[in-house]
């Protein structure tokens, strides 16, 4: 009798040392699959989703439609995206948990092909820049690193005699392009 209990005790004893090893091991894989995850892979998983992201500006608050490597398109509105740069983020709330790996496309897809995009549609944009300056214009020119804003009053269509400066703005500058029609 004495020694069925010693048994079962021992064997007991295994069972639970198998269970802590099963459970570090799951708390590590967790915890290192966790350190992989990049930002674009979690606002990947929030399409759709309503956030806020807070900015040097202030927060706004929208509708995740679209993702980059380097940026973030909330739309306010409907009709009325923001093209947010992910280096000008200081938090954003309201993530629901998740990720979502990026294609290889979505992950070539840089902010420089997106201001492309809306330098394209020749749309007036207000770019507000990290030091929360706002200039209001059209995108003319998208280099690799860099834009150029032809500045213009936002109710005037962009034509040489509405032309009030141009600016060049570096990536690094650009906190936010908003669409104003």
């Amino acid at each position: 009798m004495r020694w069925d209990r010693l048994f079962d005790d021992l064997e007991a004893q295994l069972e639970q040392e198998g269970s802590r090893e099963l459970d570090a091991e799951v708390a590590d894989r967790t915890r290192r699959e966790r350190a992989a995850l990049d930002l674009q892979s979690r606002l990947l998983a929030n399409q759709g989703a309503l956030v806020g992201a807070r900015l040097r500006s202030g927060v706004i608050h929208g509708v995740v439609t679209d993702v980059g490597p380097d940026w973030l398109l909330l739309e306010l509105r409907p009709e009325w995206p923001v093209l947010v740069a992910l280096t000008a983020l200081r938090s954003v709330t309201g993530l629901a948990p998740g990720a979502v790996t990026p294609t290889v496309v979505a992950r070539r897809f840089a902010l420089g092909a997106a201001l492309r995009a809306v330098s394209r549609d020749r749309a007036t944009v207000a770019l507000t820049d990290i030091d929360s300056r706002v200039t209001v214009g059209t995108i003319d020119v998208v280099g690799a690193d860099h834009l150029e804003i032809a500045e213009h009053p936002s109710d005037e269509l962009r034509r040489a005699g509405n032309v009030v400066a141009r600016h060049l703005v570096p990536f690094a500058a650009i906190e936010s392009v908003r669409r104003l029609r």
